[in-house]
């Protein structure tokens, strides 16, 4: 998603108690940060910072760390978060704001850092075949992902995009991840809204009529 420049966006975040400036510090160590032993998971690529807000207002006992590398969709979520979070009357506690690549994921999190599942949300499909390799469900990623991840650990993945869809299953298989729920109309299923809510793209495709792409993948050593 392209995003215009936030001149205010890195003072905000600089002055922010849950953005992270230098997240290679906390490398095995993230339960430091949030001072205390709570479950944590992953959201790579987390654009504006509706979900990971939702998530975490709707689940104070899990930590969450929201990856972008984008600083200006950083400052964008992390105002939507502090937004959401005042409307409850409640201070942000479990969230973990930091700009990094996705590719270089392994300098920041390590495998004592306990990181229980990782949530891909509408990343961006890559449909030419010579950038596939960029998609956040591509096996090169997955492979970087099982490095965080437990036997039995779990990536939750939604789109809108049916090949990204359909590929992505086939990426999961290759690298042993079992799907273990899976719904193409996501809106019409009975999966529990509250456990995987609305982001702004979601909302717009589901206006538009698109249906929802929808999938548990579980790591199988």
């Amino acid at each position: 998603m392209r995003i215009r420049k936030k001149k205010w966006a890195e003072p905000e975040l600089n002055a922010c108690g849950f953005y992270i400036a230098e997240p290679k510090a906390y490398k095995n160590r993230w339960k430091d940060f949030f001072e205390n032993d709570n479950p944590i998971m992953l959201e790579v690529g987390c654009g504006k910072g509706s979900f990971v807000g939702q998530m975490a207002l709707l689940h104070p006992e899990i930590n969450f760390i929201a990856v972008d590398i984008k600083l200006d969709m950083l400052g964008v979520g992390r105002r939507n978060i502090v937004k959401m979070f005042s409307e409850k009357d409640r201070e942000v506690n479990n969230i973990a704001l930091v700009r990094y690549n996705v590719e270089m994921l392994d300098e920041i999190i390590g495998e004592n850092d306990g990181i229980e599942r990782i949530y891909i949300n509408f990343c961006n499909p890559w449909p030419r075949e010579k950038h596939k390799k960029r998609r956040l469900t591509h096996p090169r990623k997955l492979k970087l992902y099982k490095q965080l991840l437990k036997d039995g650990d779990e990536i939750h993945f939604k789109t809108d995009d049916d090949e990204l869809f359909e590929e992505s299953l086939d990426y999961f298989d290759s690298e042993n991840f079992k799907v273990t729920t899976l719904t193409y109309d996501l809106h019409n299923s009975e999966i529990n809204p509250e456990t995987t809510p609305m982001t702004e793209h979601e909302k717009m495709f589901s206006d538009e009529g698109i249906k929802i792409k929808y999938c548990i993948a579980e790591k199988r050593d």
